[in-house]
């Protein structure tokens, strides 16, 4: 094979991403095609692997899979290791790179990475691998919005270029990578939507998803398995996908569709049937190798309800379908540590989406409201100090401004906790002993 000037490898681990991932390239965002080698790599970061459903097998996938020269399974390139925990020693390194190029014919070609969560495997290890080349990020959901988990070596900081991401909250910068002046940039919306469509077009005739659209469902439910985190026991996951079958009926719905998570027990579709029985409500689950975003596109739904999924603004924003939350509360006060990853998602929908639960109706959130990027920064602050010093003034000033009374929408105290306000010597913490003293002093001067 003769090598093209150069190469471009796109790591990429669900179709959701994927999907992110088609529309930049069809946008131009990655230059024109015959100018370099595309190459996606497929990664299945599942606790097992093999019992996982692969991406491969999702409806839509080989539409996705076409814009690319070839395909590689990243799995079986490191087997036995795991995708999540595998990473070269740092003299192995250029060794790897020797295998990698001669297994995947790359020669001496330059190479490019677009990776997902920089932060952790497969994407560190691949910029460990290829330690010269430039790297570029995409985000896959909301979690590009929170500020970055760890502190990034500089060997890999000084290489990423830029950070892709769509537009799920109107109006709100992302605060991943900022504090290496990593420029965001935006997938175009009719660019995804494109996709989106594309992607739904492949299963016109999955028979689930024509029972579904027989159904006439008026509302989406979607799982996520919180269990699996431990954020929530199994039993209170399923309770609170009951919580969102009863909200849906109160609010009038008769026909509702459940989209499991992929991993989720077969078990919680049975007692969502057992609820919808006693609530009169018509319940169809959808549990194939499906997104959710291929439903909308189907069979548009009159109400989309989740906890804090992505695919929630995903109907808010690109189908125009009102939304509602069950269950943030509670998992905002079960979230640890603070610096969970999962925190800033979790305060965007808290904070823009009506909770179904207290009567509030459905609605399609818009652009970002002026309270949400102020507490978003701090939020983002009080995860991650030492990355984020400049905020802390700022931090500062909302929570006493907040402090005894209420947030225009709700009460700040449920975004943070007293012990990280304490240890940060921020209003709405305890008064600080001569540790915390210290460590407040440590966090101004951004020091660990």
């Amino acid at each position: 094979m003769t090598a093209n000037p150069r190469t471009q490898i796109f790591q990429v681990s669900t179709l959701y991403g994927a999907a992110t991932l088609a529309a930049a390239l069809d946008a131009g965002q990655f230059g024109a095609r015959e100018n370099a080698r595309r190459i996606l790599l497929v990664s299945n970061n599942a606790e097992i692997p093999e019992t996982a459903l692969r991406l491969d097998t999702m409806t839509g996938y080989d539409r996705i899979a076409a814009r690319f020269d070839e395909t590689i399974d990243w799995n079986e390139a490191i087997h036995p290791h795991h995708p999540s925990s595998w990473a070269p020693r740092p003299e192995e390194a250029p060794l790897w790179q020797r295998v990698f190029r001669t297994a995947w014919e790359l020669g001496a070609a330059p190479v490019e990475l677009i990776v997902e969560s920089i932060q952790v495997n497969p994407a560190k290890a691949l910029a460990a691998v290829f330690a010269e080349s430039t790297v570029q990020l995409y985000a896959d959901g909301l979690m590009s919005y929170g500020p970055t988990r760890d502190e990034l070596p500089q060997s890999i900081a000084c290489r990423i270029r830029r950070l892709l991401h769509l537009d799920l909250v109107p109006g709100l910068r992302p605060l991943l990578l900022a504090e290496y002046g990593v420029e965001p940039e935006l997938v175009p919306d009719e660019s995804f939507r494109a996709v989106l469509a594309e992607i739904a077009e492949a299963a016109e005739d999955d028979r689930q998803v024509t029972e579904a659209v027989a159904a006439a469902p008026t509302a989406l439910l979607l799982g996520q398995y919180l269990a699996v985190l431990g954020i929530l026991t199994a039993e209170e996951e399923e309770e609170l996908h009951v919580r969102m079958l009863r909200g849906a009926a109160t609010a009038g719905h008769t026909s509702v569709i459940f989209k499991p998570h992929p991993t989720a027990p077969a078990r919680y579709s049975l007692a969502l049937h057992e609820a919808a029985e006693e609530a009169g409500v018509r319940l169809t689950v959808l549990d194939g190798p499906l997104l959710a975003e291929t439903f909308y596109e189907r069979c548009r739904p009159r109400l989309v309800v989740g906890c804090f999924s992505t695919a929630m603004l995903t109907a808010a924003v690109y189908y125009d379908v009102p939304i509602a939350r069950v269950g943030t509360g509670t998992v905002l006060e079960r979230l640890r540590p603070y610096e969970n990853s999962n925190r800033v998602p979790l305060t965007v929908v808290d904070h823009i989406v009506p909770d179904l639960e207290t009567g509030e109706g459905p609605v399609v959130p818009g652009a970002a409201p002026d309270t949400l990027a102020p507490l978003v920064r701090a939020v983002g602050y009080c995860m991650q100090p030492k990355l984020h010093p400049l905020l802390r003034e700022e931090t500062a000033r909302l929570l006493d401004a907040h402090r005894g009374g209420e947030h225009p929408a709700r009460s700040l105290q449920r975004y943070f906790q007293r012990e990280r306000l304490t240890e940060l010597g921020l209003p709405g913490g305890d008064a600080p002993g001569p540790a915390a003293r210290l460590r407040r002093s440590l966090a101004r001067s951004g020091r660990s």
